[in-house]
């Protein structure tokens, strides 16, 4: 028998359906309550609020899980690679090695721009915010992919392999494009005998007349980065992605969506915030050691970022693995940067002091992938068009997963008006 709760209004009761998932999560299904009884559920920024269903994504914030189509993230982490694990987040499965193959030629052919999208580029000031131009670039790509960008669920996902690769190739070579730009370089093609990272540490980094070869440490520390931020349930882009795809717009102009929502500081910009905590700590002439006092005493001016996490409420699970590849790829490049040296020693204070501790304020994956992202030569402002690259496999499987469901509706919150009541015009010249 069905569970169900009951809510009781002045003298009447609503029974509520009871869900609960494959994890073990509880749900009270509210879907009835307003046609019942006339309430409608409160929930200011839907953070108690399950919003959909979803086989994509697990997050256990208290334990600290984070799990991929049932994969732990450790596992993937170590045994698969960014690639793999877009496919198992789009696809549910990981592939067998003619479907890699498959998906992967098809990233390799789709990462080419045409020539009219960059005269797009070229049209923003060098100065602009690249994330803005990422996002106008993306959701330019129904106007020269009109045939897989219909605006209609079925046409759409007949064609839904090819747009996927070409979202997932073609915003890495955007960000590319980019960073050349702003730097006033000519753009670098792409080239389909490289993999994924390595193909976009070439179009980043190489010269017309001498290409960019990573080190194998270098590209393997940039697939970690991909690999860790390729989907985290439904935080505030993945739920715009959902949203504006509810509406039956296409993959293409989804996404750009998500990539706006995903521009916010407190979203996208967080490893922004630690190099700038960072930065702040070494123009002050200080080790870290003035700054974690401060923190300690309360200083809202002395925030520590990069630590803690809105949803994990013990650990960041991507945190420690990251974490690891960031004293490897370091110790590997050699790197002496003032700024690194602070980050180790703010890492050491947070992970042994009992402040930190006791408030379970651990690094989680923003602070070191800021670290990795400086170390191989990515800027600062570039650091949310990264998040992006990662992120991209999950806006096009959260998609899909609205696309596909037959029961779906569009999406439309419900709110609590506190305005004014009714109130008759006044002409102008009544006006106080």
């Amino acid at each position: 028998m069905a569970k169900t709760a009951s809510l009781k209004i002045d003298d009447k009761e609503y029974p509520l359906p009871v869900m609960e998932g494959t994890e073990g999560e509880k749900a009270i299904d509210t879907r009835t309550l307003r046609a019942s009884s006339g309430y409608i559920a409160y929930d200011q920024g839907y953070g108690n609020t399950g919003s959909c269903e979803s086989k994509i994504t697990y997050l256990d914030g208290d334990n600290g899980v984070l799990c991929h189509r049932g994969y732990p993230i450790d596992q993937l982490a170590q045994q698969s690679d960014f690639v793999e694990t877009a496919y198992l987040v789009i696809y549910g499965e990981l592939p067998n090695a003619t479907q890699r193959k498959e998906f992967g030629l098809l990233l390799r052919k789709n990462a080419a721009v045409e020539t009219q999208m960059q005269k797009i580029l070229e049209g923003f000031p060098t100065s602009a915010s690249p994330m803005a131009m990422l996002s106008a670039l993306v959701s330019a790509l129904p106007a020269y992919h009109a045939e897989l960008a219909t605006n209609n669920f079925e046409k759409d996902l007949q064609s839904f392999d090819l747009a996927a690769a070409i979202a997932m190739s073609k915003i890495r070579t955007f960000v590319a494009m980019i960073y050349r730009y702003q730097k006033g370089l000519p753009f670098m093609f792409p080239k389909q005998e490289l993999p994924f990272c390595d193909n976009f540490l070439h179009m980043m980094f190489s010269e017309p007349y001498k290409d960019y070869l990573a080190m194998p440490e270098v590209a393997k520390a940039l697939n970690l980065v991909l690999l860790l931020h390729a989907d985290h349930e439904q935080n505030c882009s993945t739920s715009t992605v959902r949203m504006v795809g509810s509406s039956a717009a296409n993959l293409f102009t989804s996404i750009s969506a998500g990539i706006c929502a995903l521009s916010g500081p407190l979203h996208g910009g967080a490893n922004v915030a630690v190099m700038q905590m960072l930065q702040s700590i070494h123009d002050e002439g200080d080790d870290g050691s003035r700054f974690i006092a401060a923190a300690k005493s309360g200083s809202k001016s002395n925030r520590l970022m990069g630590f803690g996490h809105a949803v994990y409420r013990n650990f960041d699970p991507r945190a420690r693995i990251i974490g690891d590849a960031c004293d490897s790829v370091l110790n590997k490049l050699g790197v002496d940067d003032p700024l690194l040296a602070i980050a180790k020693h703010l890492e050491q204070a947070a992970l042994k002091d009992d402040y930190f501790v006791s408030r379970k304020l651990y690094p989680n994956v923003d602070f070191y992938s800021g670290i990795i992202m400086r170390a191989i030569g990515i800027p600062m402002n570039m650091f949310t068009t990264m998040f992006a690259i990662g992120r991209a496999p999950g806006y096009i499987a959260n998609w899909r997963e609205v696309a596909m469901n037959p029961k779906g509706r569009i999406y439309r919150p419900r709110q609590i008006y506190v305005g004014p009541t009714k109130r008759d015009y006044i002409p102008m010249g009544k006006r106080g």
